[in-house]
């Protein structure tokens, strides 16, 4: 595997814990959002991930080298969560309904920034990758002199 693979795969990484972090992000902001546009309460939204295979080029030398074929990460697509909205008493709210009951989102934000820890762990650690991919051959760079 070459430097230039190595940043590939950081750089799909970092990508789609971008995305990860922004559906996270809007998780917590719409936590209290009991109507939609499309109705009902806000829906919690899930990231899924699949591996990613590199550009032809980079297969062909794999396969060429006699080696497995590095495949970094992809966001496959978000979905919205099923779950039961939590009904909560509060006659007073606007979007009660005649028991009074109001339904909030299905979103924990406790969960979700956890969620959003292991996230930002996950980019932290595409970027050391990166930085250390970069000192590598900056040093053997330095080494050719």
């Amino acid at each position: 595997m070459d430097l230039f693979t190595t940043f590939d795969i950081a750089a799909s990484g970092l990508k789609a814990q971008r995305t990860r972090l922004n559906t996270i992000s809007a998780n917590i902001a719409n936590a209290e959002t009991t109507s939609t546009p499309e109705g009902g309460p806000y829906k919690k939204k899930s990231v899924v991930f699949q591996t990613q295979n590199l550009p032809f080029s980079r297969h062909l030398d794999a396969s060429m080298a006699q080696q497995g074929q590095p495949q970094g990460v992809k966001v496959a697509r978000i979905v919205e969560e099923n779950d039961k909205p939590q009904r909560v008493y509060d006659p007073s709210h606007p979007d009660a309904k005649e028991d009074g009951y109001v339904e909030l989102p299905n979103v924990s934000v406790l969960k979700e920034t956890v969620d959003m820890m292991s996230a930002t762990r996950s980019y932290e650690a595409n970027t050391t990758t990166i930085k250390s991919a970069k000192r590598m051959a900056m040093k053997a760079l330095e080494i050719g002199r």
